[in-house]
């Protein structure tokens, strides 16, 4: 009878930790997907986004603090764990209605450009109100499953006479249990639930798991609900002064240990590829570690027995000399992170799988040892509060507390103003300070604080900046999302980086910069007012401000690189600054949403798919958003980059463009095969354009620089930039589902071509033309002028045989070697369309070239090129005598 009972009592205590894995699951699955929803909604900027993360600390230290008090002295603590799983699931459940109205509510009260004060305050305060019932009974679940498996321990127990043992076992086993369950969560839910069923779907999932927790566990412990049993006696209660001291390296451990994880995450941002799969990996690792720690102090435990007061405090102190050595190490392997990664993909070679596998590495040499440190400490914390006569519910809350003040702390105080090296080494020295004087005789303490020492004397800054032999940095800047730094290279080429990533555009990138901003704001009739999301360089907008008809509006999210721009804007306007040029820092999404100010042009950056908030920018939502902020007449233009976009993934964002611009259009930015840019135009009202409107358009330009130089010559050079019209856009798009805030496909699709490209722009950019088309009549209407319609129809031809021809070219300093690559292709391009010079020019450079040294092959190339350009001036002559006779009454 009693080994059944004994074996009842083993399967009840590991109900309880399966539940409690369960429950863990189910938090950090909700934690996921509220975390993106706020930053959908409240902006991504750093205060924004740690104000989430510290709301969501916050309501469960809340919980544990107010409501663990009333389950330790409960005599059915059973029925406060069911009534939290519950009061989680409904809450949850009504989150998914509630929380885009309350959203709205939070991002009127903001304004357009709020301050940080402002907008943390509102962030972190609206985000804790909205959010409370659900983490507040998350923050209860673990003591009030605590106090339910202490008593079977107790009664598993009966040889030993007091039961702080068994509760310190039960408390680090819980923990363990629960912090499994969230790697278990975040692993899922990253990787397979929010791909596959978007943000509302996986926290539906995770509201059935909280109700099936409730509903086992009152099925699986129905004995322990219905006894009569007294909340715990604490036999040794230390004095107040001993309670404090506990309490303060719980609150004080909290603070540092998420403290390291937001500056190492902050770090490895500039190595890794900084995409939601990274996060998601470097997360579950620092869950693994703490979990291991927990389940081995718990086993450790069981092998010692009993401990005295006083050894329980020289264990806590011996941890805590432990844990600063172990800071030490990880933050040490920081300074190799980029040779370690690329070892790990040097041996285990391209792909997803090895991509993944390198940023786990880096996350395990930063983490694991610190981490593993840490949920032993807390546990053994957890038992001394205990003994101390502290509820493991005051403990747990008080932790979580300090935890809560870690992301504006770390996240955005200190890393900005002293840099990440010197913030990552106070979490050494606070573990440090935190163990009592006498202590510090010992090498387990004096060893990691000289070590420190050691490292913030003769270490260089955790900054990771790729300078080019002969080159210099010219600036460089900690942000608290991001280092920013501009480099230039040997030939005086100045490039923009953001986390050690060279961004598109530098200061020799004008032509192409300037067209991104030029083509949509020239197919305008008469734009007064244009806004710009993402800066980058500044070179695209300050393009469109060069135009003293305009002005400018451009939204950056980084304020490092508002600063970064003028080392690239200063060759605009003689440096100085431009009046019509208005730079905002800002998140894109939340400015669009916010405002109430109308534009003629919208254009939005080629922002990188795969980095991690940018697929944000490129949903069903944003793009509807867009179209609020349009004028009567106005035009939207989302530049997408093809050099870093896989077609499936392009689908998703085509499907979505198309839901909010029905009779939306697409053109190129360039005819680049190297970094291929396409652009979808969206306008507010739909109508044909005529070409004789556009050619008006463009000898009326009151910019400086005339649009010829950048390519624009005439009303065919811009008009032929377009490479689809709303059928072929369908067509490409069709089957694929569209990237929503639920369902963001491309956050999880786009990173797999970063890790694992598996083919070249210029053949993802073939591949595309193949598939898309355009006729006259879908950009220009029903038009009178068959002539220009058939030359603008060849331009289109000439452009894609033109793209096509250049797939083969390899590049040579010979002349002579190039020609022979290009003679006859180009030729034969202008042969299609004599008003394609891309063609053109390059074919007149290269006879230039050969005139001093070959005049006979020169002499012959000029010649093609004169027939040519005679063609060019009968098919003009032919257009305009057609033009004027339909013109004619």
């Amino acid at each position: 009878m009693a080994e059944l009972e004994n074996d009842m009592l083993a399967w009840r205590y590991a109900a309880g930790l399966t539940l409690m894995l369960a429950s863990g699951f189910a938090g950090l699955g909700y934690q996921l997907v509220w975390t993106q929803q706020s930053g959908l909604w409240l902006g991504h900027e750093a205060a924004a986004v740690l104000a989430v993360v510290a709301a969501f600390f916050g309501g469960l230290a809340l919980g544990a603090l107010t409501l663990g008090p009333r389950i330790e002295h409960s005599r059915r603590p059973l029925r406060w764990y069911v009534g939290c799983e519950l009061l989680i699931a409904l809450w949850s459940l009504l989150l998914i209605a509630l929380m885009p109205v309350a959203s709205a509510w939070l991002l009127a009260w903001m304004g357009e450009q709020p301050s940080a004060l402002w907008q943390w305050s509102l962030a972190f305060l609206g985000t804790f109100a909205v959010l409370l019932p659900a983490t507040a009974a998350m923050g209860a679940t673990l003591p009030a499953m605590e106090r339910v498996l202490a008593q079977v321990m107790e009664r598993g127990m009966e040889q030993e006479k007091a039961g702080s043992l068994s509760s310190a076992r039960s408390i680090a086993a819980l923990y363990a249990s629960n912090t499994l369950g969230a790697v278990l969560g975040v692993l899922a839910t990253a990787f397979w639930l929010l791909p596959a069923l978007g943000l509302a779907r996986t926290a539906g999932l995770c509201v059935a798991l909280n109700l099936l927790c409730a509903a086992l566990a009152w099925l699986a412990l129905p004995r322990l609900v219905s006894a009569d049993v007294q909340p715990p006696a604490h036999t040794n209660v230390a004095s107040s002064a001993e309670q404090r001291s506990v309490l303060l390296r719980l609150a004080c451990t909290g603070l540092l240990g998420i403290g390291y994880e937001v500056l190492v995450v902050r770090v490895l941002s500039q190595v890794t590829e900084d995409t939601v799969y990274t996060f998601a990996m470097l997360l579950a690792v620092y869950l693994v570690g703490t979990a291991l720690g927990a389940a081995l102090w718990q086993r450790l435990q069981r092998w010692q027995g009993a401990r005295s007061s006083s050894d329980a405090r020289r264990q806590g102190e011996t941890l805590l000399g432990a844990l600063a050595l172990a800071c030490l190490a990880g933050a040490a392997s920081l300074w190799w992170a980029e040779e370690i990664k690329a070892q790990v993909l040097t041996l285990a070679g391209t792909g997803l799988a090895s991509a993944v596998a390198a940023e786990g590495l880096l996350a395990l040499a930063a983490f694991g040892l610190p981490t593993f440190v840490m949920g032993a400490l807390f546990s053994q914390l957890s038992a001394t509060a205990h003994q101390s006569g502290l509820s493991f519910g005051r403990a747990l809350g008080v932790n979580t507390l300090g935890a809560a003040a870690a992301p504006l702390l770390f996240g955005v105080l200190l890393v900005s103003a002293w840099g990440p090296k010197l913030a990552l080494l106070l979490i050494p020295l606070g573990y440090l300070a935190l163990v009592q004087a006498r202590a510090w005789a010992r090498p387990l303490v004096w060893v990691p604080a000289a070590a420190t020492v050691a490292l913030l004397l003769w270490t260089p800054p955790l900054a990771f900046i790729e300078v080019p032999e002969g080159g210099r940095v010219l600036s460089y800047r900690d942000g608290a999302m991001a280092a920013v730094s501009v480099v230039e290279d040997g030939q005086g080429v100045a490039r923009l980086r953001i986390n050690n990533r060279q961004q598109e555009g530098s200061s020799s990138s004008l032509l192409f910069d300037a067209r991104q901003a030029l083509l949509p704001v020239l197919l305008h009739p008469a734009p007064r007012r244009a806004l710009f999301l993402g800066l980058g360089t500044g070179m695209t907008a300050s393009s469109a401000a060069e135009d003293p008809t305009l002005q400018v509006d451009a939204v950056e999210l980084l304020p490092e690189v508002i600063d970064a721009s003028r080392h690239f804007t200063q060759a605009l306007g003689n440096g100085a600054p431009n009046p019509r040029l208005h730079l905002l820092a800002a998140d894109a999404r939340r400015y669009v949403r916010a405002s109430t100010q109308r534009y003629d042009v919208i254009v939005s950056d080629n922002f990188h798919p795969a980095r991690s908030g940018s697929g944000a920018l490129y949903t069903v939502e944003h793009f509807k958003a867009v179209r609020e902020r349009l004028a009567e007449g106005g035009l939207f233009c989302q530049w997408l980059p093809l050099h870093q976009l896989d077609l499936e993934s392009l689908r998703s964002i085509v499907q979505a463009f198309l839901l909010a611009y029905p009779e939306a259009r697409a053109l190129l930015a360039s005819n680049s095969l190297e970094t291929p840019v396409l652009g979808l135009i969206g306008r507010a009202r739909v109508s044909g354009l005529a070409l004789a409107d556009v050619h008006a358009r463009l000898a009326a330009s009151a910019l400086p620089t005339p649009p010829a130089a950048f390519g624009i010559d005439d009303e065919y050079a811009l008009l032929g930039s377009f490479v689809a019209g709303p059928a072929a856009l369908a067509r490409f798009a069709a089957g694929a589902p569209a990237n929503t805030d639920d369902r963001p496909i491309v956050a999880y699709r786009a990173p797999q071509l970063v890790y694992a490209a598996d083919s070249l722009p210029r053949d993802r950019l073939i591949a595309l033309l193949q598939q898309l088309s355009i006729t006259p009549a879908e950009l220009l209407g029903d038009t009178q002028d068959r002539a220009g319609a058939a030359r603008l129809a060849a331009y289109w031809q000439a452009r894609d045989h033109f793209i096509e021809a250049g797939r083969q070219v390899r590049p040579s300093a010979n002349v002579h070697e190039m020609l022979a690559q290009v003679r006859e292709p180009l030729l034969a391009v202008l042969r299609i369309s004599p008003d394609f010079r891309p063609a053109y020019e390059p074919l007149l450079r290269m006879a230039r070239a050969l005139a001093g040294s070959d005049a006979a092959a020169a002499q012959a190339l000029l010649l093609d090129l004169d027939q040519i350009r005679a063609t060019r001036s009968d098919v003009q002559a032919g257009t305009i005598g057609r033009t004027a006779e339909s013109s004619r009454p």
